[in-house]
Parts: C-alpha cells; structure tokens; sequence
C-alpha cells in the first residue's frame, strides 16, 4: 500500500484545513487507518483513527470536538477535516494504514505497517 496524504498549509489559528490520504497499490477497505503528527523535537503522536468499516472512529483528547476524521473506501481515501486551529496543531500529518484487531491499540503507531510522506500543517497565531 502507498500512501500520500495532502491538504496541509498555512492557517490562521481558529481557521480550517482538511487533509486527505489517497491510496494506491491496495484497497483500503480492510485497513485501520490513521492520523499522526509530529512537531519539531517532539515524538510523534497520536491524532485520529478509524476503523476499517467507518463506523468507529478515535481522537486524541488534544483534537476531540475539533477534528473529524472520515474515509471512503469507495475511492480509497481517508481525510481528517481540522476546525478551531490552534498554533500547537502545528506539525508535519502523516496518515497510517494498519491491520490492528483491537481498538486499544489504535493510538500506537507501531500498530500501523503502511505511512505517507507527510504534509505540513502551520497555525499562525
């Protein structure tokens, strides 16, 4: 599976974005897939995931109420929609597709076996 996630940019703070992960090489439809960022000197974390159906869907406490993220299996594509920037949402998104069987272990990037490249994602204050 190749991944290629898109849509980042610059954004004022309580402004929108709305990234999107195309994938190639493999259906999407059985894969956990999801949303990580990693900020300068800091590790990579956790954002958003959902299940393979869509009908289950995870967020960092960090994002919740503010992030939404969706998929469409249809045309092998998940998107995370981004309202209410904040400029400590400033980091590099990087979408994930894994076969994870327990819902625990979403948030764990070592559970993902597929990654995009990355898109940068910049909130101004």
């Amino acid at each position: 599976v190749q991944l290629q996630a898109f849509g980042g940019g610059l954004v004022q703070a309580g402004g929108s974005l709305r990234l999107s992960c195309a994938a190639s090489g493999r259906a999407l439809r059985t894969y956990v897939m999801g949303w990580f960022r990693q900020a300068p000197g800091k590790e990579r974390e956790f954002v958003a995931a959902i299940n393979w159906t869509g009908s289950m869907t995870y967020y960092a406490d960090s994002v919740k109420g503010r992030f939404t993220i969706s998929r469409d299996n249809a045309k092998n594509t998940v998107s995370l929609q981004m309202d209410s920037l904040k400029p400590e949402d400033t980091a590099v998104y990087y979408c994930a597709a894994g076969i994870v069987y327990s819902s625990s272990r979403y948030s764990q990037y070592n559970s993902y076996d597929y990654w995009g490249q990355g898109t940068q994602v910049t909130v101004s204050s």
